[in-house]
């Protein structure tokens, strides 16, 4: 049975556990579980980091701790008893770890690291706590470091800031809410700016001397040197280095470190320097030989200096190397370092260039225990100390040191009868009183230990030596009266043995009769001479002579006339020795008492640091005088006393007030000396009024602390002492002293008087004499005295008066001082603060200090436990609310709108300000309990101050909830301060209920509650679901999900309203879907009814809910691009009402409501834009720009045009696309794209405001700004033709102007972009179909197919990796085939990628002779609209000897909504046909694309295009050698054999034309053999002649002796010699009776009749050569192989010849009426052929009247079917079904001179049935015929004369063996359901002229281009479609259009103007202005 547990409650899992048994949980090692029940041996339980998952584990895997539970129950939480930094460390390891892991797969290697380092030690520290065997200072370091490293951690990570005290995290409902900002405002602080240390220290570490010269010991002396002063400021650090240059005890690190401590901030200065000198240990001279003498001595050898400000720019711990320098003179060796810094470089040289010194030199900053701490290794390995000369700037009480340093300046010598001068070395001993030699007190420097004496360095031959040596003689206090210190002079001989011989000797004694040291400064020793031998182990002797010159009595003319003196400089640093006489005499006042007023009157003038020293002796001495003669040194005594405490007031004196303090408590006597101290106090109180003078009152006001400790502690003493005696009298002389104080106090003063500045100093004092009165008067009584004292200033306020900042300082002192902490005093002073707070910050002064105060006392108020408050502190409250809480709102919200400071410290002191009181807001709002809200609201007289009131307080919240309110990482704060608002917004809504309801409604507080509430619940802090799991569980466990409270405090509001819901639709709408976006799903539920109110209530007022629909669509979007929304919420979108989740409840209210269908339809509406939007903010998120973002912003921009017609935003996302375009430099999609903002403009002067970048200005300008935008991007693109258009548009407008200016630089521009398309190569790109199976895709992809325009030299393999790189997850299928369902439905990605041939629209560009290839290549690969893919296979038996005869092709065409190029580089397609091409029509399409190359490549090599022959040669090679081998013959083995003929008799005309084919493949090559011939070089000859050989093998093969009558009959007219190109790459047919047919085909759909006529044989036959194509080199490779990129567009580069002529009967051309040439420009042809535009660009569309004559008129006009359409596409709409709108595409007929129409419309026919074109099949829907408006105008045909085909250029690749994978692009195809002799709808026979007709209102529909597509939509606003529904109809050409209303006609292009072509009339029609198109809904953009 299980059974709950008590005290197994919490666990650590010792062993991982599978959880295989039923119900078992799975259990890591390391895990910490809860324990919920027992039994038996298991326990039933969770784990903490998922609590969710509940399961039984064995008891036996758990290592049980010590915890308490909290909330016992259901929620129960389990803390462990264990310490607090362990248990944070644990947890926040747990977040690390997992965010360490992304770190690695984010590729963030620095961080990774880093961190993983930090995490092993904190593992380390941790376990060192756990271990628990650390001294309590180490446990507290560990924590301190562990606590920082957690804390450097969680900045890094982007983590929350953890309030801590005394190293544990606080919790924020413990501590009052001021407290928690104090507490994260210090560590963020600290966090920012550490403060600047005051103390600091230089570490030198000694490391060695590089030099060549070496080969003795050296000493090296550092010390520190003030440039400026030129003085030492340390003492010596000396090292000792051997003969290598290397320290002597390498293993004693003291020996080569040193520490210069204290050096104060001043000493860090550029002038400040490291001085290093360096002495040699030898002989006399450095190159002596080393036999001669056995005597060292100490010699200079060089010196460096290094600045201290280098240091500070230097890395940590450096190594430099210094330059050792040596001097020129050694006479001038003491100044060489003067000399270096001076750079006095005659003085000074190098010690060579290779001489330097190594040492590590670092600056250390804060205090000497500080150091300790954080350098252990530093101290404990060994450092030595080199202080400074002095005491440190702070001295410490306690600090010992008694140091006399000496320096041996100089010395006079005479010659002492030599010759040359003397080599002086001086010996200093120091002696104690008993003569004896002191051991070990000479030091020369730290570092090494100290010796019995010193030996000086010698100059050579110097009898004025200056030394400069440094000595510090370290003598103990006790020894040092009666001390010396002995110099001996002796001479060091360099001569005999090298003998040093005493000459002379000095001394000086230490301390002086009366006690004084021997003062600092500079001596003029007397040197006393004596014999070489002369004994001074006797002092006696000497002592009794003088030993300074100062000293010699004036009589002694003998000693003070010697030239001989030595001179040396003393400094006493002593702690416990002066040198002051007037401090021995005061100290001394027993002896001398007439010299006590002297003594008193000169213990001002006393150096600070001498009377700190014997401060306890000093005071005695004070409060003895005092005792002794109260009477007559009362005054002075006191005087003296407030010196001495205000000296401890300097900042080097502060740390001696612990000393005074502890003087008072522990040694202080004068029991007696209240009554004088409180006497003299008062005295000097009431002289301030009257007094000049107030510097000295002042003076006396300042000591007050310490004068009242003296005199409480005197009273004190003396009530022990007697028992209490005189306490009236006491209190009566201190009641009189404050009555005194309120006096003056009390005085008036305007502005600084000196009486004011007074009443500052006192007012600054006096918090601090509370805590001295609490020792004797009771708290109330103190209260009372601290109340009447400041409620005595007068209550007059001057602003600029210094007084009231000092009395808010003073208030505040109050506050923080221990007798307001007391809540009985509280309630005296409370009024007394809040009436001084109030009055301030009322007016705005002094907020810092305010804010403190208000802080200081909000911090003391706590709620008890159960969350009651004590009945003093619910008092307290109300008084603050009262006093306090309208102006604290007032406050904030004035602080937060003052524009922030520029200043940085400014700035940060504003933002503290602006916390503080917030935080004093929160703390208060926190302590109001429901009595104190009514009182509150009860307190307001009028409504509309309730109302004020109410404003301010949600306005205040309101930025309360502002990200940049609190730094980013203060989480913990933003939640309490949620948890404030929450709870006051809950009491508060009560009070808007009742007062601001129905008849009393006020919308701007109900409006500012609800905005309130909606940016509470979408405040980032509260998303939970962004945070880790543990913490999310901490923040539900504490405050929970505050989100789903707010919203239901939402709802409830709103079902409140009633009918005055209507003032907040549909203002609200949006703010309520911004909350329904939050993933909460308690949170929708909850606002999802108030949509349903909304549309309801919406409904009732205007029958409609329009409004709700457009906001919702409106704020949709922006929500969207502020990141709302994710994967979950798409999910929740796709379901059934996706907008609003999974609550059904919504749809069966609108279901039950009579406005159902439109609230369904609004729904499904908003979700389709949901998956839109979600799809494009997925698609943004990514970092390149690629095919997925611009597919989906074109997908959104359709959409928003189309289904939802919000021009604002369609054409905001116009902008978008046009960037991301610009930014993958696709700069012919981004003018298509910006072309259709243009199209929406007019050539108007209306104005337009300002929108996106665009200024405001006019429609005019903006469209000319967008039209030279989009002009110079297709420049960019190599779309010149485009660009020409734009161009001639607004060369137009510019004359119409007469802005010939502009006009001239238009047409300039033109001429440009005419020769870039002549000289500048153009790429061809390649085309792929894409298809996008499977749920994973976007929305805009999912199950879709694409044909993909590929970038420059982008080839399939390129373009299927880039694919592949786009969607990483998707899977490539490697077939072609269609797939099925499962791959559909599949919940996964799969793409499908294969190229695909473009088929033109412009046939009549590339068919026409002479027109370069470069203009061809653009209507090859531009406005293509269908695409085809050829797939080989064999159907039925597979004939191994003959493959041809079973070899299908499957042809499948792609038609796309929108042509491409376009506004995106791919397009869905629309419509699929599939078409199955049998073996025969394949073999003809196979040699018609050979014979179709062949000639293109002989043209070329005719005309010179070729550069080299090759490729002549080479395809001459491959159809030759192929034929030879079996080529042509497998053709003839196939289809020429009886039994095919037999079993086909259909296919009877097929063979015969494969026949022709084949002689007019033969005729092509004996031409071209011919050509070769001619320009063949001579090394390629004989391979010429193998190819004539082989060719006679072909004929003969062919069977052909002599070519056919009908191929002689006209020979091959080659132009210039070269083969003629037919206009029309589909051959004609020769039919038996010979007539010529016009009806369209499908090219492999032949006629049974009217194949020729006998007038047209000849003709026929020269169409039949000129239309010869090739076949491929080998059958095999025809169909296993790829269009390769080299080839894909060979067939459409090399067309026709220039200048061919038809040769077509005249009855076939038609009449010359009809050559009346149409005025037709050629810059249609650049457009999409499926919507021609009526408008600015395009203003007149080819009429279809003038196609019928062309085509009648060109020499290939074939019969042919439209090989896009299948056969009900062919049948025209009667006239009379056509509407008015068909004017948009339609155009009059152009008359002729005669006024004839051309062509009158015709009533449509029924389609021809009849197809030989086998197994068609079409995979779009049942086509219907098109409704005008969609009805295709067709290409512009660019000559009257020349055929205008439906049919298609050849222009599939050749096949020159680049064939892989079994993807052929073997030839075009062109399949149709019509064929034989049907014309197409509406046209006349050929033989026919027409009769004339007239077309009232109405357009000829007799085009030659069939209706080209059915049910298209095409794209909103293409850059075709310009033509607008409410535009009128457009004029023919023959009109003229006056310039005033429209640009003048456009003058005819040189190709239409040849000869014969066209007749011009001599009359001009006159034009008719085009009317101005009726003005549109366009937005004022």
């Amino acid at each position: 049975m299980w059974i709950p547990t008590e005290h197994e409650k919490y666990g650590v899992v010792l062993a991982s556990f599978r959880g295989t048994v039923q119900h078992g949980l799975p259990l890591e090692i390391g895990d910490t579980v809860q324990i919920l029940e027992k039994c038996e041996g298991w326990y039933r339980g969770f784990i903490l980091k998922n609590p969710n998952v509940k399961g039984i584990f064995p008891s036996s895997y758990i290592h049980l701790k010590n915890a308490h539970v909290k909330n016992k129950g259901q929620f129960e939480t389990v803390i462990p008893d264990e310490d607090s930094v362990i248990t944070e460390m644990t947890s926040t390891l747990r977040d690390w770890g997992a965010m360490w892991k992304q770190l690695y797969v984010k590729n963030e290697g620095d961080l990774f690291h880093r961190l993983w380092h930090v995490m092993n030690e904190i593992l380390d520290l941790r376990r060192q706590v756990l271990v628990g065997h650390l001294t309590h200072d180490r446990l507290r370091d560990v924590k301190q470091h562990i606590t920082a490293r957690l804390d450097w951690g969680n900045e890094q990570l982007g983590l929350d800031l953890v309030p801590r005290r005394e190293f544990s995290m606080v919790d924020p409902d413990e501590i009052s809410v001021t407290e928690l900002y104090r507490l994260m405002e210090h560590r963020h602080r600290k966090k920012e700016t550490s403060t600047p240390a005051s103390t600091h220290h230089l570490f030198v570490h000694v490391k060695s001397l590089m030099s060549a010269n070496l080969g003795e010991e050296l000493e090296v002396f550092f010390h520190i040197y003030d440039g400026r002063e030129n003085r030492p400021l340390s003492e010596r650090f000396f090292v000792r280095l051997n003969k290598s240059g290397l320290p002597k005890s390498p293993e004693k690190t003291e020996r080569q470190c040193t520490l210069f401590v204290d050096l104060g901030s001043s000493d860090l200065r550029k002038d400040v320097y490291i001085v290093v000198h360096i002495i040699r240990i030898g002989r006399m001279g450095a190159g002596e030989k080393k036999n001669q003498c056995n005597v060292q001595y100490r010699r200079p050898f060089g010196c460096a200096v290094v600045s201290i400000a280098d240091l500070l720019t230097a890395d940590s711990k450096d190594d430099h190397l210094l330059k050792v320098y040596t001097c020129n003179t050694e006479s001038e060796w003491s100044q060489i370092h003067e000399n270096i810094i001076k750079k006095a470089n005659s003085r000074y040289n190098l010690s060579g260039s290779n001489t330097g010194l190594a040492v590590a030199l670092q600056l250390l900053h804060g205090d000497i225990d500080q150091l300790r701490r954080e350098y252990m290794v530093l101290f404990t390995r060994g450092v030595s100390i080199t202080r400074k000369l002095g005491f440190s700037d702070v001295i410490m009480p306690g600090e010992m040191r008694n140091d006399l340093y000496i320096t041996l300046e100089k010395g006079e010598f005479e010659k002492g009868g030599k010759s040359v001068a003397r080599n002086v070395e001086i010996t200093v001993y120091v002696l104690d009183i008993d003569g004896q030699i002191l051991k070990g007190h000479v030091a020369a420097g730290s570092g090494e230990p100290s010796v019995d004496e010193y030996h000086s360095l010698v100059l050579y031959h110097n009898n004025s030596p200056r030394w400069g040596d440094q000595i510090k003689l370290p003598i103990p206090v006790d020894m040092f009266r009666g001390s010396h210190v002995r110099f001996e002079f002796r001479h060091c001989s360099t001569k005999d043995k090298g003998e040093k011989k005493l000459f002379g000797y000095s001394f000086v004694p230490l301390m002086q009769e009366d006690g004084r040291t021997l003062p600092d400064g500079t001596h003029e020793l007397i040197i006393h001479k004596c014999e070489e031998n002369t004994s001074l182990a006797d002092c006696s002797r000497y002592l009794k002579l003088p030993f300074s010159k100062a000293n010699l009595p004036s009589n002694n003319q003998t000693l003070k006339g010697t030239k001989e003196s030595f001179w040396i400089t003393s400094f006493l640093c002593s702690t416990k020795l002066t040198q002051n006489g007037d401090m021995l005499d005061l100290l001394k006042w027993r002896a001398h008492p007439e010299r006590i007023n002297d003594s008193l009157s000169k213990l001002k003038e006393i150096d600070g640091s001498e009377i700190v020293k014997f401060l306890q002796d000093t005071l005695d001495t004070l409060f003895g005088i005092l005792d002794e003669s109260s009477q007559r040194y009362g005054l002075k005594v006191f005087d003296s006393l407030v010196h001495i405490i205000n000296l401890l007031q300097d900042s080097k004196f502060q740390h001696f007030k612990p000393v005074m303090d502890t003087y008072i408590e522990s040694h202080f006597a004068g029991a007696l000396s209240y009554r004088d101290l409180i006497k003299v106090l008062k005295w000097y109180v009431d002289r301030i009024v009257d007094a000049e003078h107030q510097d000295h009152i002042q003076q006396v006001l300042k000591a007050s602390e310490y004068i009242f400790k003296y005199i409480i502690q005197s009273r004190r003493l003396f009530s022990l002492a007697t028992g209490g005696q005189n306490e009236e009298e006491f209190r009566v002389c201190i009641h009189e002293l404050f009555m005194s104080i309120r006096f003056f106090l009390s005085q008036e003063n305007k502005g600084t008087t000196p009486v004011a500045q007074t009443q500052a100093v006192f007012l600054r004092t006096f918090p601090v004499i509370y805590s001295e009165l609490l020792k004797i008067f009771t708290v109330r009584e103190v209260a009372g005295f601290v109340r009447e004292t400041l409620g005595s200033l007068p209550t007059t306020v001057h602003p600029d008066c210094p007084l009231e900042a000092v009395k808010l300082q003073c208030i505040a002192k109050t506050v923080e001082s221990q007798l307001y902490i007391n809540p009985e005093s509280r309630c005296i002073l409370l009024p007394v603060v809040l009436r001084v707070l109030q009055a301030h910050m009322q007016e705005q002064r002094d907020l810092v200090m305010c804010a403190q105060i208000l802080s200081s006392m909000l911090s003391l108020i706590k709620k008890e436990e159960n969350g009651t408050a004590e009945p003093v502190v619910s008092e307290e409250v109300e008084l603050i609310v009262e006093s306090l809480l309208g102006v604290l709102l007032r406050t904030i919200l004035e602080i937060s709108n003052r524009p922030q400071p520029a200043g940085t410290s400014m700035r940060l002191q504003f933002q503290d300000v602006t916390g503080e009181f917030v935080a004093c807001l929160l703390a208060l709002l926190r302590q109001m309990s429901d009595k104190h809200y009514q009182k509150l609201l009860q307190a307001f007289s009028s409504k509309d101050d309730l109302r004020d009131f109410l404003l301010h307080i949600f306005t205040v919240f309101r930025i309360l909830i502002r990200p940049e309110m609190f730094p980013k990482d203060w989480t913990v704060m933003r939640l309490v301060t949620n948890n404030v608002i929450i709870t006051t917004v809950l009491y508060l809504s009560d009070a808007l209920r009742k007062n601001f309801l129905n008849d009393k409604f006020d919308y701007k507080v109900w409006d500012s509650y609800f905005y309130l509430s909606v940016i509470f619940i979408n405040q980032p802090c509260l998303q939970l679901e962004s945070f880790s799991p543990s913490k999310r569980k901490k923040i539900l466990e504490k405050y929970g999900d505050m989100r789903v409270m707010m919203g239901c405090e939402i709802f409830s509001m709103w079902q409140n309203l009633g009918e005055h819901k209507l003032n907040f639709i549909p203002a609200m709408i949006g703010p309520f879907l911004e909350v329904t976006l939050v993933p909460q799903p308690d949170l929708r539920n909850v606002m999802i009814p108030i949509f349903h109110d909304m549309m309801d209530w919406e409904q009732r007022r205007s029958g409609n809910f329009k409004q709700v629909e457009a906001k919702l669509i409106d704020k949709l979007d922006s929500l969207m691009s502020e990141g709302k929304g994710d994967e979950t919420y798409r999910e929740l979108f796709n379901s059934i009402i996706p907008l609003f989740g999974p609550y059904p409840s919504l749809l069966k209210k609108i279901e039950r409501e009579t406005w159902r269908e439109s609230g369904i339809s609004l729904i499904a509406t908003v979700t389709r834009l949901m998956e839109r939007l979600l799809d494009y903010r997925d698609c943004m998120k990514l970092g390149e720009v690629d095919g997925k973002k611009i597919g989906c912003t074109v997908s959104l921009l359709n959409f928003y045009k189309t289904e939802l017609n919000k021009e604002e935003m369609y054409i905001r996302y116009i902008h978008k696309l046009y960037d991301l375009h610009l930014k993958a430099q696709n700069y012919t999609e981004a003018s298509y794209t910006l072309l259709l903002y243009d199209e929406l403009l007019e050539w108007s002067d209306r104005p337009l405001r300002e929108f996106l970048n665009y200024p405001m200005q006019s429609e005019w300008q903006r469209k000319e700004y967008l039209h030279l935008t989009i002009i110079q991007n297709f420049d960019r693109g190599k779309c010149w033709e485009n660009g020409i258009i734009l161009c001639r548009e607004l060369a137009d407008q510019y004359e119409s102007y007469y802005d010939y200016r502009n006009l001239s630089k238009m047409r300039m521009m033109e001429a440009s972009l005419y020769d870039k398309i002549m000289d500048q190569q153009r790429l061809e790109p390649e085309f792929f179909r894409v298809g996008f199976y499977g749920k994973k895709f976007p929305f805009f992809l999912r199950n879709k197919e694409f044909v993909c325009r590929g970038h420059d030299y982008e080839r399939l393999e390129a373009f299927q990796q880039r694919m592949l790189n786009e969607f990483p997850h998707a899977i490539a299928m490697q077939h072609v085939n269609q797939p099925d369902q499962t791959i559909y439905q599949a919940d996964a990605q799969y793409l499908q990628i294969y190229a695909v041939t473009p088929i033109p629209d412009s046939q009549d560009v590339l068919q026409r002779d002479g027109v370069p290839d470069n203009i061809k290549s653009f209507y090859k690969f531009n406005h293509i609209w269908r695409f085809r893919y050829d797939r080989p296979f064999h159907k039925g038996t597979k004939d191994k000897e003959n493959e041809f005869k079973s070899l299908w092709v499957e042809r499948t065409t792609l038609t796309l909504i929108q042509s491409l190029p376009g506004i995106s580089r791919w397009f869905e397609v629309e419509k699929r046909e599939l078409v199955e091409v049998s073996p025969l029509e394949n073999a003809i399409e196979v040699i018609e694309n050979k014979n179709l190359q062949l000639r293109t490549l002989i043209t070329q090599c005719q005309s010179r295009q070729m550069q080299n022959i090759n490729p002549l040669t080479m395809c001459l090679n491959g159809v030759i050698d192929a034929a030879v081998n079996g080529g042509l013959a497998r053709y003839q083995e196939a289809f020429f054999v009886k039994d095919y003929i037999m079993n086909h008799p259909e296919d009877g005309e097929k063979i015969g034309r494969l026949r022709e084919l084949m002689f007019e493949q033969a005729h092509i090559l004996e031409y071209g053999l011919a050509v070769h011939e001619k320009f063949v070089p001579q090394d390629m000859r004989p391979l010429h002649k193998k190819l004539v050989d082989q060719f006679h093998l072909m004929k003969s093969s062919l069977g052909i002796q002599e070519f056919p009558a009908y191929v002689r009959a006209s020979p091959v007219h080659f132009t210039n010699g070269s083969p003629r190109t037919c206009r029309n790459s589909v051959p004609s047919i020769i039919s038996p009776d010979g007539g010529r047919g016009v009806a369209r085909r499908s090219l492999f759909s032949y006629p049974a009749v009217n194949r020729y006529s006998s007038s047209s044989l000849s003709s026929q036959a020269s169409n039949e050569v000129s239309n010869i194509t090739g076949q491929s080199e080998s059958s095999d490779e025809v169909f296993n192989m790829q269009p390769s990129p080299s080839t894909s567009s060979l067939s459409s580069n090399h067309s026709a010849s220039p200048n061919v002529t038809s040769s077509a009967p005249s009855s076939a051309r038609g009449s010359p009426q009809m050559a009346e040439k149409h005025k037709h420009s050629r810059e249609n042809a650049c457009l999409s052929p499926r919507e021609r535009p009526v408008s600015a660009i395009f203003p007149n569309p080819l009429d279809p009247a003038q196609r019928a004559p062309a085509h009648q008129t060109g020499d290939a006009t074939l019969p042919r079917s439209d090989p896009n359409l299948s056969a009900p596409d062919k049948v025209r709409p009667a006239p009379s079904s056509w509407s008015l709108d068909s004017v948009k595409v339609g155009m009059p007929h152009s008359s002729d001179s005669g006024g004839r129409m051309l062509c009158p419309p015709v009533p449509p026919r029924p389609p021809y049935s009849g197809s030989s074109a086998k197994n068609m099949r079409s995979q779009s829907p049942v086509p219907t015929s098109r409704s005008p408006q969609k009805t295709t105008v067709p290409p512009f045909t660019p000559s009257p004369t020349e055929c205008q085909s439906a049919s298609l250029v050849s222009n599939s690749p050749v096949l020159s063996g680049s064939y892989s994978s079994g993807i052929s692009s073997l030839s075009r195809c062109s399949v149709s359901e019509a064929s034989g002799t049907e014309f197409p709808t509406g046209d006349h026979p050929p033989h026919q002229l027409p009769p004339p007709t007239t077309l009232p209102n109405s357009v000829s529909s007799s085009s030659d281009e069939p209706i080209r597509r059915e049910n298209k939509t095409p794209p909103p606003y293409s850059v075709y479609e310009r033509n607008n529904p409410r535009r009128p109809v457009p004029l023919p050409h023959s009109l003229s259009i006056p310039p005033q209303t429209d640009p003048p006609a456009l003058p005819p292009k040189p190709h239409q103007l040849r000869t014969g072509s066209m007749k011009l009339d001599g009359t001009a029609d006159p034009r008719v202005p085009r009317p101005r198109p009726l003005p549109r809904k366009v937005s004022q953009l």
